[in-house]
């Protein structure tokens, strides 16, 4: 298996080419496609991540479920399920669109980029708190929050600031099993749902 390629885009949205993930994550790292997902179980409760601490990007913030890159040619929804699978070793049983549009620009502290069109999904499993299996590359530590507690979230000093942004945007739809299903319709050209 190759190494992993991030899908670039241009100020449309539209692919313009591909580039080595990490290769691609410095001080000017290219606008590229990616993905939030937050995984909320049938009660409502949401699993909250810290990312691994030797991640090259915004290592040991604490975010939504799961992120990561669709390859080129990959539909969102297969993209999901991949890295459900590979950072938690967990599966949804329904995947819903809610912030289609998400996009944003972040410094870390060390100055590294993101630069990311940013679709957010909400994933639903079958059951209540599944037990996860963390990849340790990816992720140090994981729990499950009430939505009230993700909320607060934000105010920690060590959520990342696509978390900050995106919950921002989805308080006020809600309680999570209650956000609107936004459609394909938003994603950026580059993206198949």
């Amino acid at each position: 298996m190759g190494a992993e390629e991030i899908v670039l885009l241009n100020e449309s949205d539209e692919a313009i080419g591909t580039a080595p993930k990490a290769e691609s994550h410095h001080r000017d790292t290219p606008y590229h496609l990616a993905f939030s997902c937050y995984l909320v179980d049938p009660n409502g409760k949401v699993l909250v991540t810290r990312r691994a601490l030797d991640k090259r990007t915004f290592p040991g913030v604490w975010t939504g479920s799961c992120c990561g890159h669709p390859g080129p040619g990959e539909g969102l929804r297969a993209a999901v399920r991949r890295r459900l699978r590979t950072e938690l070793g967990v599966a949804a049983d329904t995947i819903t669109s809610v912030l289609p549009g998400f996009h944003y620009r972040a410094t870390a502290a060390d100055g590294v980029v993101e630069h990311e069109r940013c679709p957010v999904v909400r994933a639903v499993t079958a059951d209540a708190e599944p037990p996860v299996t963390l990849d340790p590359a990816e992720v140090a530590d994981a729990g499950w929050r009430t939505w009230a507690e993700c909320l607060e979230l934000v105010r920690h000093p060590g959520s990342s600031p696509w978390y900050r942004l995106q919950l921002a945007e989805l308080a006020p739809l809600g309680e999570p099993l209650d956000w609107p299903d936004a459609g394909s319709g938003g994603l950026p050209p580059a993206l198949t749902w």
